[in-house]
């Protein structure tokens, strides 16, 4: 895909400014050294444009639907700007609906709540656990692993094929995987779904900060993705796509806001006339400042463009793979093959090294910040890696169950925000860690791998 290739000149485009760009932490080793954040796949940084917009309307903040005063017609305003906002740049349909949530994970056990009666669920192994677990009391089928995309497009079309075909039916399926950055097929297996008669949910948590997301362009039936991925500050989310099932399903949370009208009756009880707009699942003082941040968010990737943001990321997954490459001892972890379009998001292990003693020397003695473990992505990492893996290295993982020690993984993740500094840092950090070893002792505490002293 052309959208993937870098052009030469893009290594030098400026990352976009985020917070906590000039923070300096101290090494085991003596010194400070500026922090090398590099574990945007678990939470990006919020960007300035972010954090400076949130400041502005701080001194208007109000009370959302609720009153009659200036700041809480103001706050109004901006709350439901923001959904309007969010839906551009999703591109959702004139008739779908926008919710705000709290996360991914809310976002996908609200629909997963909305499901009709008898719904079956489909879901690759592969999944994040914020997509594979929320499906618990609707019939759901596991699919294995697959190893191409075109084979992940067979593996659910003979699934769909032996449903029981005049039953509702969801697939749920990432957009980009937590663990290998690697692009799904989506606007195919969306294409499967509807040929059987199924709808299809978009897990875009990794998707979305890296890459423009367009509900009309896949179609897809709903998207879901967290706004502390996408740049903005903890706490937001959002579920959109079709409204019919969201309407008819009962509240997420029963209470104020999610209510038209409550009504006393006779024998004590009480009748409630639920909303069907978003307000239905949106009960509670909105949290308006999550909605604007998410917002403000998607306005800055907008007006930085797809393309430039695109392409400087290519350039650093480039190099990334090529420093990586150049160590025999390491091996990164794909599904697809190395030649799969993928995200700022790679995972790998070193050989003679437990993951979490290399991720604790690389913050230690570097001050890079990368993730060690499993990824709450469980299945998947599992299958990547084998379940018979020998215990090496000081440390064991936070994770790993017992007699799996060494069953995890290193990620690094990296985005709009990431200088090219950064990625030389941890190019050069994982190349002398392999050959000098560590400079200092590690220990286990309380489950993870920390500096002796």
């Amino acid at each position: 895909m052309s959208v993937f290739t870098a052009a030469a000149d893009q290594s030098v485009c400026a990352p976009l400014p985020v917070l906590g760009r000039d923070v300096t932490v101290p090494l085991v080793t003596g010194g400070e050294v500026t922090y090398a954040a590099l574990d945007y796949a678990a939470s990006a940084p919020a960007l300035q444009r972010v954090w400076d917009d949130v400041a502005a309307y701080a001194p208007y903040y109000g009370s959302v639907h609720r009153g009659a005063g200036y700041l809480s017609q103001l706050s109004t305003d901006l709350f439901e700007n923001a959904r309007r906002t969010v839906a551009g740049f999703l591109d959702c349909r004139t008739d779908d609906q926008l919710i705000f949530t709290r996360s991914t994970t809310d976002s996908l056990n609200l629909l997963a709540r909305a499901l009709p009666a008898d719904c079956q669920v489909f879901v690759f192994e592969t999944e994040h656990h914020a997509s594979l677990l929320p499906w618990q009391d609707a019939k759901v089928t596991c699919l294995d692993a697959p190893r191409t995309p075109q084979q992940a497009v067979e593996t659910l079309e003979r699934a769909l094929a032996d449903r029981d075909p005049y039953g509702p039916a969801v697939v749920c399926v990432t957009g980009a995987s937590n663990v290998t950055g690697e692009l799904w097929p989506v606007r195919e297996l969306a294409a499967t779904a509807h040929a059987h008669g199924a709808r299809i949910v978009l897990d875009a948590a990794q998707l979305a900060p890296h890459h423009p997301v367009s509900v009309r362009d896949l179609d897809v039936d709903w998207v879901a993705f967290s706004g502390h991925k996408l740049y903005a500050p903890f706490g937001s989310g959002v579920l959109a796509g079709r409204a019919d099932w969201l309407r008819t399903a009962e509240p997420y949370l029963a209470g104020g806001g999610a209510s038209r009208k409550v009504t006393r009756r006779q024998d004590g009880g009480v009748d409630v006339e639920w909303h069907e707009s978003a307000a239905r699942h949106e009960a509670g003082s909105p949290n308006v400042i999550g909605a604007y941040s998410i917002a403000s968010a998607c306005k800055a990737l907008t007006e930085a463009g797809w393309d430039t943001l695109v392409a400087r990321e290519q350039h650093l997954v480039a190099r990334v793979r090529a420093g990586l490459a150049e160590v025999p001892q390491v091996k990164v972890l794909s599904l697809f093959g190395d030649d799969a379009p993928r995200v700022g998001v790679i995972s790998f292990v070193v050989e003679g090294w437990n993951s979490s003693h290399f991720a604790a020397a690389l913050s230690a003695e570097y001050g890079i910040g990368v993730r060690d473990g499993l990824f709450c992505a469980h299945p998947l990492v599992r299958t990547l890696l084998g379940s018979d893996p020998q215990a090496q290295g000081e440390c064991g993982a936070p994770e790993a169950a017992p007699g799996e020690k060494s069953l995890n993984a290193i990620r690094v993740s990296f985005g709009a925000g990431t200088p090219d500094e950064h990625v030389e840092r941890f190019v050069t950090a994982v190349r002398e860690l392999v050959t000098d070893g560590a400079k200092w002792t590690y220990r286990t505490e309380e489950g993870r791998c920390v500096p002796a002293v």
